[in-house]
């Protein structure tokens, strides 16, 4: 193969001759072609003559050349396109940088991004600029923003699903299924006891007691799996027996939380119980398929694509076994809104029958995760904030209310979660402790009280206050993990 030869002056003259020649040909053929279009125009005038008397006045000819061009720029500012893309770039920001203060008090990123999510909202930016707000996300966008951030939601639940180590599981069942479940069970018998006394004036009126009491059983019993585990690593105790324990339980707890919530919604959706067989029996039978006859066929066939739990397929192979992944999800998330229950459940279950393989599950969180948590949660983050309107909290009724929604929260989870820890042998310490890490709802209570508001069992008032009790005991469990100060890595959790 022979060396290209140096540029000379003759090919820079060459180059220079071919750009002339063939510019000024494009140049001929534009012109041609305008008086050609002009034409066109002229003799389509009079058919059109009520189109353009109809036109809007911002392209009228006889306006001033400037204001021609504002009307047209605030036209394109309004156009849905743009408005999203504003949307996005004003959401992303705001939930980093509030994301990246609440870490440096000691919080986890996300709570400060669910916060920046209602500074959007009416609770903060529509009390102190209405118009402000209206401008930023007119009532016309809100169908868009809601799907995108459900889009995102099923991907995140899918990611909670797949983080999901059923070997965990199956080393720690003792306490798992134990703490789990004492706090899952006393907090839901207290949120349905508590339900007697809102029932008259949080409820909507169309919704029946026996939905609101058992959507209020299940917002009080949820644990947040995903923010739990980033509390445990931003404080180094992942790899500890408590935070190996308190993952376990947390897992356990969202598993049996997230097959009540299907039934709830199947009752709700159905009007009864007895209406409501079918869609739990279908439930049923998704799930045994998935688990006994899905999770052994993706485990096969994934298996050619890693060895030893490291990618041996190359870039694009990859490619497309993550949008093999994908198509795979949003089937289950369609299939269960389908069946009659939400769609995140079909996420979720998705991810928990993914093949316990690290390379495999490191790949889809790289792939998905990513623009899940950056781009798409904080658009349901806000989408929630603007839901939320704190000012229906209004007098002191409402907010003795508000505050025995927290008080039962906490006294059934924490506490719960503490005693059923002491008594499967931990110290006091360690069972406080699990029980403070149990306490943690977060961004999974979030999705859980959406689903309610979207479902018509909660009314505004009622998911103003549910909200305000997720940020109160997500907030509180750094502190009071601080204010424990236990030795937990060293320690050992079961007394001689």
């Amino acid at each position: 193969m022979t060396e290209p030869r140096p540029f000379t002056s003759k090919h820079y003259l060459a180059y220079a001759v071919l750009l002339l020649i063939f510019g000024a040909g494009i140049w001929l053929v534009l012109l041609t072609g305008s008086h050609l279009h002009s034409q066109r125009a002229v003799s389509a005038l009079p058919a059109e003559s009520s189109a353009v008397s109809s036109a809007p006045a911002s392209t009228d000819p006889s306006q001033p050349e400037s204001h021609r061009q504002k009307s047209i720029f605030r036209d394109n500012l309004r156009n849905p396109l743009t408005i999203l893309l504003l949307q996005l770039i004003v959401i992303i920001v705001i939930g980093r940088l509030a994301g990246k203060l609440f870490q440096t008090i000691g919080q986890p990123p996300v709570l400060g991004e669910i916060v920046a999510g209602i500074v959007l909202g009416p609770s903060l930016l529509g009390w102190l600029s209405p118009a402000a707000m209206t401008f930023l996300f007119p009532a016309s966008s809100m169908v868009t923003l809601r799907l995108l951030s459900q889009i995102g939601v099923v991907l995140f639940m899918f990611i909670v699903g797949v983080e999901l180590d059923v070997s965990n599981l199956r080393q720690r069942a003792h306490t798992a299924i134990m703490v789990s479940h004492a706090s899952i069970v006393m907090p839901f018998f207290l949120g349905v006891a508590l339900s007697l006394l809102l029932f008259d004036s949080l409820a909507p009126i169309t919704t029946s007691f026996i939905a609101f009491a058992l959507f209020l059983g299940i917002a009080m019993s949820v644990t947040a799996f995903p923010v739990l585990a980033r509390i445990l690593a931003d404080r180094r105790m992942s790899m500890t027996h408590l935070g190996s324990v308190a993952l376990t339980c947390a897992a356990v707890d969202d598993v049996t939380a997230w097959c009540m919530l299907a039934f709830v919604v199947a009752v709700a959706q159905s009007g009864s119980f007895a209406a409501s067989v079918l869609t739990i029996v279908l439930v049923v039978v998704f799930i045994c398929v998935m688990l006994f006859m899905v999770r052994p066929l993706l485990a096969r066939l994934t298996a050619s694509f890693f060895k030893d739990e490291l990618p041996e397929s190359g870039e694009k192979e990859s490619r497309g076994l993550v949008a093999g992944v994908l198509v795979f999800v949003l089937g289950c998330a369609l299939l269960t809104e389908a069946i009659g229950i939400h769609s995140l459940f079909g996420a979720f279950l998705a991810g928990v029958v993914m093949p316990a393989n690290a390379g495999l599950r490191v790949l889809l969180k790289e792939r998905l995760e990513t623009i899940s948590r950056v781009a798409l949660l904080p658009l349901f983050f806000a989408f929630t904030g603007l839901r939320m309107q704190i000012r229906l909290i209004n007098d002191w009724e409402s907010w003795v209310i508000c505050a025995a929604i927290v008080a039962v929260a906490i006294a059934g989870k924490l506490g719960a979660g503490m005693l059923a820890a002491k008594w499967t042998g931990m110290n006091w310490r360690d069972s406080f402790s699990l029980g403070v890490l149990m306490n943690t709802r977060g961004l999974v209570e979030l999705i859980v009280l959406n689903i309610g508001y979207d479902l018509g069992i909660l009314s505004a008032r009622a998911f103003a206050m549910l909200v305000l009790m997720a940020l109160v005991t997500t907030f509180m469990t750094g502190p009071l993990l601080s204010l424990v100060k236990s030795e937990r890595g060293r320690e050992p959790l079961v007394r001689a």
